[in-house]
Formats: C-alpha cells, sequence, structure tokens
C-alpha cells in the first residue's frame, strides 16, 4: 500500500509538522521542516487527526540539514530537530510561542527576542540513559527502545565520559548529572549502588528511597546524611541534591538569571522589599537577584533542603525564608515582584490566582513549554498584567523544547 503524501503547512506547539490527508484530516509528522512535501508513516490514527513520522522527503526545504550527530542515524531519538538548520529552528520556536499566545492565551505577542547563542555542543550537564548490560544506552523517539551509542554530541565531556567509559552494575537506567564548572559527577541509579564500576571520585547514589528494599543510606551512597554536586552560577556555588531539579546547563543558568534580574529592574526601577521565588527549586533566582527580602516557595522535600542551605551561604543573614508548599497551597503573601519557574505544566489558573494574591507590581515568568506559556500569560493579561517582554534563550538547540523568560507589569 503506497504511503499517505502530504504538504508540510506548519509547526504545532509541542514542535511536529502539520499537514492534511487526502481524507481532510490534520496530521501531525514528525522529522519535516515547513514546506516540505513528504511521505508520511502513520502511527496513530483517529477520527479527526493523525500522526506519523517522515517516511522519506520527496520535495526538500532549503533550510534541511544533516544531523551533525552520527547517533542520530543509529536511531538515537533525543535531538528531534537535528534535521532542521539552527536559525529556522530559532524561527520556529518563536512561531510556536507566538501560536500559542494567540490561540491558547488569546493575546497578541509582543516582539519575541533571542537571548545571545550559547554553545551547542558539549553542553548537557544532566542526562537519562537506559542500561543494557551494565552499559549505558539513550533511547529512540517515542520509545523506551535502547540505543547503544560511541557518545553523545550534546553532553558535556563529564557526562559523556560516564555514558561511554560508565558500568552500571544491575541497573536499568541510570541519571547522570555533573559540575560543569566544579568537575563533580555523579550516578543515580535504580539498581545497586555497590554494583556500578566507575571511576574514582564519581558519587553514586540510589534512586530508591532509604529504608526501602535493604537500602540504608551506606548502600545509598550517602555520606553524613547527604549526597549530591555543586554547581556555579556568575560565581555562586549551589549545592544540588539528588532528587533537586537544576538547570542542564551551566551557561544557561547564568543566561536565565541575568535576563530575569535586568527583566526586573527596567520594569520595577528598584531593589524590592520583597521577592517572591515560586517554584524555586534550589533557589537559584532567589539567591541572585538582588532584593531586600525573599520568600523562596517549593514543594520538593529535597530541593527545599539545598534551596535553604544555598540562601543561607549565599544571602545577607535573616533576608530569606523558604516554604515548603505546592504554589496551590500556599499562602499569599505581599510582594513587589514575583519570579515563577514552574515545570512544564505551568502555573495553571491557581498558581497565576497565587501570584495574583501578592499583589506584585511585576512578573517575571520563566517558561520551558509553550502551551503552558500561552496560557499563563493570558490568565495574568487578564487579571490586570501587560506582557512586555519575551526572550527565548536557546537552552535545547536541536530539539522542539522552548526557555522563555517573559516580564510581565500592573497596568
Amino acid at each position: 500500500m503506497a504511503l499517505p503524501e502530504c504538504v508540510v503547512e506548519s509547526i504545532a506547539v509541542g514542535g511536529a509538522g502539520v499537514g492534511r490527508l487526502e481524507d481532510g484530516r490534520v496530521v501531525f509528522i514528525e522529522g519535516v521542516v515547513p514546506g516540505e512535501r513528504v511521505a508520511v508513516e502513520l502511527y496513530e490514527e483517529r477520527k479527526r487527526f493523525a500522526k506519523g513520522s517522515v517516511a522519506a522527503v520527496l520535495e526538500a526545504s532549503p533550510t534541511r540539514s544533516n544531523p551533525a550527530c552520527v547517533e542520530v542515524a543509529r536511531g538515537c531519538g533525543g535531538c528531534g530537530w537535528a534535521h532542521i538548520h539552527h536559525s529556522e529552528q530559532l524561527a520556529l520556536k518563536a512561531s510556536m510561542v507566538e501560536q500559542a499566545l494567540g490561540r491558547i492565551g488569546k493575546i497578541a505577542a509582543p516582539e519575541i527576542a533571542h537571548a545571545e547563542p550559547l554553545a551547542r555542543t558539549g553542553f548537557r550537564t544532566t542526562l537519562r540513559a537506559a542500561v543494557v548490560d551494565g552499559q549505558a544506552a539513550l533511547r529512540q523517539a517515542r520509545s523506551q527502545t535502547p540505543v547503544m551509542i560511541d557518545g553523545c554530541l550534546v553532553a558535556h565531556p563529564l557526562i559523556e565520559a560516564l555514558l561511554t567509559e560508565g558500568r552500571f552494575g544491575d541497573a536499568t537506567e541510570v541519571t547522570l548529572r555533573v559540575g560543569a564548572r566544579t568537575g563533580d559527577q555523579m550516578v543515580i541509579t535504580n539498581g545497586d549502588p555497590q554494583t556500578c564500576d566507575l571511576p574514582d571520585g564519581v558519587l553514586v547514589v540510589s534512586a530508591r528511597p532509604v529504608g526501602r528494599a535493604g537500602i540504608t543510606e551506606e548502600r545509598a551512597g550517602i555520606t553524613e546524611g547527604r549526597a549530591g554536586i555543586t554547581e556555579r552560577v556568575l560565581g555562586s556555588l549551589f549545592e544540588i541534591s539528588p532528587g533537586s531539579f537544576f538547570q542542564t546547563r551551566a551557561d544557561g543558568a547564568d543566561q536565565l538569571v541575568e535576563l530575569v534580574s535586568d527583566g526586573l529592574r527596567q520594569a520595577y526601577g528598584q531593589v524590592p522589599a520583597r521577592l517572591v521565588d515560586l517554584c524555586a527549586g534550589v533557589g537559584l533566582f532567589g539567591a541572585l537577584i538582588e532584593a531586600t527580602e525573599v520568600v523562596a516557595v517549593e514543594s520538593n522535600r529535597s530541593a527545599v533542603q539545598d534551596a535553604m542551605s544555598n540562601l543561607q551561604r549565599l544571602r545577607p543573614p535573616g533576608t530569606s525564608k523558604v516554604v515548603k508548599s505546592t504554589v496551590e497551597r500556599w499562602r499569599p503573601e505581599s510582594a513587589q515582584v514575583v519570579v515563577a519557574d514552574p515545570s512544564r505544566v505551568g502555573l495553571k489558573a491557581s498558581g497565576v490566582a497565587a501570584v495574583v494574591a501578592t499583589g506584585c507590581e511585576v512578573v517575571a515568568l520563566v517558561s520551558c513549554d509553550a502551551g503552558s506559556l500561552g496560557r499563563d500569560a493570558g490568565l495574568l493579561v487578564e487579571a490586570g498584567y501587560s506582557l512586555d517582554r519575551l526572550t527565548l534563550v536557546d537552552l535545547f538547540p536541536d530539539t522542539p523544547r522552548i526557555e522563555a523568560v517573559s516580564i510581565l507589569s500592573r497596568r
């Protein structure tokens, strides 16, 4: 049976190409560039739409390029836009954000700026890998199928060394984390840490909670009650525990803090008496952005402990408070500015309500998903704020993932 053919009309929020099949259904296609005519292999069909991947490029876009990483040809699905020229990637990401603001948020996009380019190789400081017979492997797109590799173009050299040379014993999955500026290396394994064979100095901890399945603190790799790595951002040292979120590249963390700090300074014009840092993680923004007082709100227990340590160390005594709570359950406190850095699901209506309840004059919203950005920005505008600035930071080149810093001020 002949494969269906179509012209790729645009890129959807999320990164898939959009076309139409002969029967009129919309089809979302992976591995394409707008303007191309392609043959599509469908892997999901519904009444109103279908999903597929490119089987053959019949008419190629001039912005299609050959992936620089040889592992793509082997089936690694980590870099879903490796076939698109980098300048086109940036344009498509801006288009995705503009679509999300218009279609989901029902607001017009401001002029979308792009931050200064970051390195496109050797940057990633966190990586999750499958393990096959003790060796690390990456995965195919949309699949848990492992792909054995010889290297990873985007991995930081400290990560790549663990990825290619490490032996992970009885594990089926590991998470590799390093400090690019400190040299710290950590492996989080779902197997027995004592079965790993790694160079001296690499911290190995269990993904299984202490006290379960015979995991003691010693077997979990924990010494003196704590385990983790450190990383420097704009010269300041942050403690990062195994269970705490941190940006996947140090230079990107620098850039995010600088953009948020600059945006707040321009929009508010003075040092705020109180800054609220929502979804604070290990305290990155609260520790580095100037404010008389900082209230950091975080729900993850590990990150709360890290934030307490980092803020106490990096801020003047008595000027910070860490609240263990979800944004939805947090009792809002008055503040002049709010920084919110939620996960991909975004703030949602309850989180936006908490922001509004602070009475803040300026909001810095850090978003890692175009759809949630569109919804959250739309809700904030509806609540009386204006979207003044939006800057895209290319933390994840060769993928459709976005990172955006939005500055909103009360009208």
